[in-house]
């Protein structure tokens, strides 16, 4: 089974040498995380999504309404995405996909397993 959450942040970035992306602009981002485990009927639930909104605010907020540029050399949606992948990976103990969404229609996805 899998179960999700969805968490927004905005943040300033610029991709050095890109000859759009290269001045400072922001996003909104659009966090999701999906969780899969096996669920036996009437078990109960496989975590809080209070629990899992927690721990992936723990991460996210270091990152709303900053700049990106301050944390990542190259802060494009797919070095964002394997930061946060790795950061959520030490919080979270199940297998996941991670995807950010760099405002919307574009994304980057990373699928983490335990």
């Amino acid at each position: 089974m899998k179960l999700g959450i969805t968490e927004y942040i905005d943040c300033a970035h610029f991709l050095p040498g890109h000859p759009k992306c290269g001045q400072v602009h922001g996003h909104t981002y659009k966090v999701e995380v999906i969780i899969e485990a096996e669920h036996a009927p009437g078990q109960g639930i496989i975590v809080d999504f209070n629990d899992l909104k927690v721990r992936t605010r723990e991460v996210l907020h270091r990152y709303d309404h900053r700049n990106w540029n301050d944390v990542l050399e190259f802060p494009s949606v797919e070095n964002i995405c394997e930061l946060l992948s790795r950061q959520l990976h030490e919080r979270i103990a199940f297998p996941m996909v991670i995807r950010v969404w760099e405002g919307q229609g574009k994304w980057a996805e990373m699928e983490l397993t335990r």
